[in-house]
């Protein structure tokens, strides 16, 4: 099948960039990467990721979290998992 459709999409320059800077680590082009990505979706019938609206429990644990509250730090993962009770 020849391939003739185009896709445009407007993107910020430096997401466009690490993007492709994956796919060129990965042995990939924007248009195979977007190929794959197509294929995906006609294969799933829906996104090949899930997607969801944080809740609000969600956000303000984010929000904490990014103004550093809440935070527990620890030793290393003998202390996590000590603190975890596994």
């Amino acid at each position: 099948m020849s391939k003739t459709a185009t896709v445009r999409a407007r993107l910020e320059p430096v997401l466009k960039g690490h993007a492709e800077s994956v796919f060129h680590r990965l042995g990939l082009n924007a248009t195979q990467a977007i190929t794959i990505f197509y294929k995906q979706v006609e294969m799933r019938g829906g996104l090949p990721f899930d997607m969801a609206i944080p809740t609000s429990t969600t956000k303000k644990t984010f929000n904490a979290t990014d103004e550093g509250r809440d935070l527990v730090v620890c030793k290393d993962t003998n202390d996590l998992f000590k603190r975890l009770g596994i």
